[in-house]
């Protein structure tokens, strides 16, 4: 057989995907599985969202766009980083990609190297350390604690740090464990990458509209203004918009920065979706009452997630601050039995006793750099998540 390349021919498919596939397939068993394993809302777009989209393809918007984005929505995007954050920035400084994932994607493959190494605050979102082996990075961990809020302590971010270190990620609100950094605390870490003149920031913000005390979100190059010269800014319709399928993320930072990233995306798919661009434009220059709803409906299941959790034999887990998670620690289990005769070695275990026996799809913490706790997602239907809640329930007094 011809050899595969030495980067992507064995880079990993990720963890919440495989899960996702896995309830897919006993789905069409006939079984009744309810998964929290994507990050997906189950609200539909707002109305005037979905009109865009029609009256766009109807009028002509069928052709390739510029890599870059369309003027219109990267106008739209510059007011709302205005708006939002007071960050002022041009239609030039920024990029639209196919989805939040592409942009990062096309960000550490525009500033990684074979050798130089990324630094990542854990527990993380998958992709992260994945998108980095495949551009031949190395990832260093920066460890968060359940009693730290699982923010980032300075000093063992300022640890992680070396010559070889190209770029660090921050990611609030945080998937997965749904940690919120208040100004003070992105004062500090700031501090700390004020020291390292040679590094690149990557602040994902993707859930910033969904924090549960409606607090507004802040993000470093607004806190710092002195490190927006190397900070991308990263945000997406996909989340606060339940814009999933129509794949429209971009990012805001240094115009270098960002020709690198369009050069990038230029190589591998070329501008996006002409029809996903105009609806995307709609849904940050319309009416945000959607928005609102689903912030409240978010925070209103993470407080019942939490109690739910809480009631449940072995289980540690704390109320979310923000984006739609809940990370329990269920360490109490490995070691165990199921009430199927499974030995439960590790949290990966876990989750695929619970979706055989129960059939509830949740993501081991491993995946996301915390073994011995798991991920599920609060963006389900709330009697879907109550009954999910209740299986996990019994999944657990079944143990032994």
């Amino acid at each position: 057989m011809p050899p595969f390349s030495a980067l992507f021919g064995t880079a990993e498919l990720s963890a919440t995907m495989e899960m996702a596939a896995r309830a897919r397939a006993l789905r069409e068993q006939g079984h009744q599985v309810i998964s929290l394993s994507l990050g997906e809302p189950d609200f539909a777009p707002a109305p005037h969202i979905l009109d865009a989209a029609d009256t766009a393809a109807r009028h002509g918007a069928t052709k390739y766009t510029a890599v870059n984005g369309i003027l219109p929505l990267r106008t739209a995007i510059a007011e709302k980083f205005q708006r939002d954050h007071g960050l002022t920035t041009s239609p030039n400084d920024i990029v639209v990609g196919n989805g939040a994932r592409q942009v990062i994607f096309n960000a550490l493959m525009a500033i990684l190297d074979p050798g130089c190494e990324i630094v990542i605050p854990s527990p993380y979102w998958n992709a992260y350390p994945l998108i980095a082996t495949a551009a031949g990075a190395a990832s260093r961990f920066v460890p968060c604690h359940a009693q730290d809020d699982f923010l980032p302590d300075p000093e063992a971010l300022a640890a992680q740090i070396t010559a070889r270190t190209r770029c660090v990620v921050l990611n609030f609100p945080n998937n997965p464990t749904g940690a919120v950094c208040p100004a003070d605390h992105l004062e500090k870490l700031g501090e700390v990458l004020r020291a390292h003149p040679h590094l690149w920031i990557l602040s994902d913000d993707i859930y910033e509209q969904l924090i549960h005390d409606g607090s507004p979100h802040v993000t470093l190059a607004q806190i710092c203004p002195d490190l927006a010269p190397r900070t991308l800014t990263i945000g997406g319709v996909s989340k606060s918009y339940a814009m999933t399928g129509f794949r429209v993320g971009y990012a805001a930072g240094p115009k270098d920065f960002i020709s690198a990233i369009t050069r990038v995306q230029g190589l591998a798919t070329g501008g996006v979706c002409a029809i996903a661009q105009a609806a995307a434009t709609a849904a940050l220059t319309g009416p945000q009452e959607q928005v609102t709803l689903m912030r409240e409906t978010y925070a209103e299941r993470a407080q019942l997630v939490a109690a739910s959790l809480k009631a449940i034999p072995g289980v540690r887990s704390a109320t979310p601050k923000g984006a739609f998670y809940a990370f329990p620690d269920v360490s109490e289990w490995i070691g165990k039995t199921t009430a199927k005769g499974v030995h439960l070695a590790t949290d990966t275990d876990i989750t695929l006793a619970l979706l055989q026996e129960h059939h509830v799809a949740i993501v081991a913490g491993s995946a996301f750099g915390a073994a011995g706790h798991v991920r599920l997602s609060t963006a389900a239907a709330t009697p879907d998540l109550t009954q999910a809640l209740a299986r996990i329930g019994n999944f657990a007094r079944g143990l032994a």
